[in-house]
């Protein structure tokens, strides 16, 4: 396949590597995007069922609409200081944050290939790399080997979004590109039941191909869920885990059809959830707790929870592809 990084160098196979856009910047990443509030011009594209990605940095919320992403799959910018680039591939339904720092704070663009389906971006470095981004690393060109340190993202609906963050900003639609982000480029690819990749893959049939399920990778494998899983168990749900580097709890909400999973312990506290009321509460407070992390009514009032943040939502099928072991 076609790049600009020496291929002899990657740790990938290259006879899984094929040419999806039609060349470097063929789907134009955006740096330095415009954020506006809900409601001002520019974010009048937005239903409330369209999912974003939404991030907290300290004081500042932002939202990145999906609708955007499926056109531009990467968006590079500063966040608390911090130079990030959220990505999105529509083909795997994944989207991952990531601290430029491991390239110098470069750029992230589009590299055009695909591996496993998923996008493989480069670094606008002299010496550019390639990064598919569900390995979170570098497989091929100068910097193999280096992994990217993830931001946690917190993917879910918009209505969902602004019901916890009714002052988020979110990214207009004054890209300098001239698109419909009203209107989803792949037909009807992203339909839970639909089996269809655009090159070969073995898929994994044990849940609809395209349902997505938060995974969280721990480097030999990890653990998924599904999201009709997490929702057979209600409204509202919490699931203590245990990881290879410690424990964590996951949370799900139907109503912003959103999943995330965190670190169950403030400080030297260790906590422990329940659901009780249609609300996530903490049995050592009685704190209760939103989708987001954030304690909203008691002791605990206004505390975050740590998120895990290589835990992300992608299409279930993309998941054992990457991570046999699921």
């Amino acid at each position: 396949p076609g790049g600009s990084a020496d291929e002899t160098s990657c740790t990938i196979p290259q006879s899984q590597i094929f040419q999806g856009a039609a060349g470097r910047d063929a789907i134009p990443a955006i740096t330095d995007p415009i954020f506006v509030r809900p409601g001002q011009s520019g974010s009048e594209y937005l239903r409330d069922q369209d999912r974003v990605i939404g991030l907290l940095f300290g004081d500042e919320v932002l939202a990145i609409p999906l609708n955007i992403m499926w056109w531009h799959e990467i968006v590079n910018f500063e966040a608390g200081g911090i130079p990030v680039a959220i990505t999105h591939c529509p083909l795997t339904g994944s989207s991952l944050g990531f601290d430029r720092g491991a390239a110098d704070g470069a750029e992230f663009g589009v590299s055009g290939l695909l591996y496993q389906n998923n996008l493989i971006m480069y670094d606008r470095t002299g010496a550019e790399s390639l990064w598919p981004q569900m390995t979170r690393s570098a497989r091929c060109g100068e910097r193999t080997g280096t992994p990217l340190a993830m931001v946690p993202l917190l993917e879910m609906s918009w209505e969902g979004w602004r019901r916890l963050h009714p002052e988020t900003r979110v990214l207009s639609s004054f890209t300098g590109h001239s698109r419909d982000y009203q209107d989803y480029p792949y037909g009807n690819y992203a339909e839970p039941d639909n089996p269809l990749v655009l090159f070969p893959q073995e898929v994994d049939t044990r849940f609809p191909p395209k349902e997505r399920a938060l995974g969280i990778p721990d480097g030999i494998g990890g653990m998924v869920f599904p999201f009709s899983l997490l929702d057979e168990r209600g409204p509202v749900t919490v699931a203590h885990v245990g990881l290879r580097d410690g424990s964590a709890v996951v949370f799900w909400d139907r109503s912003a059809q959103g999943a995330m999973a965190y670190r169950p312990s403030l400080g030297a506290q260790a906590l422990s959830f329940r659901v009780s009321d249609g609300g996530i509460f903490d049995d050592q407070t009685g704190t209760r707790w939103r989708l987001d992390g954030t304690a909203a009514e008691g002791p605990l009032d206004g505390e975050r929870l740590h998120p895990v943040p290589e835990a992300y939502v992608a299409f279930w099928f993309a998941w054992p592809a990457f991570h046999p072991l699921m």
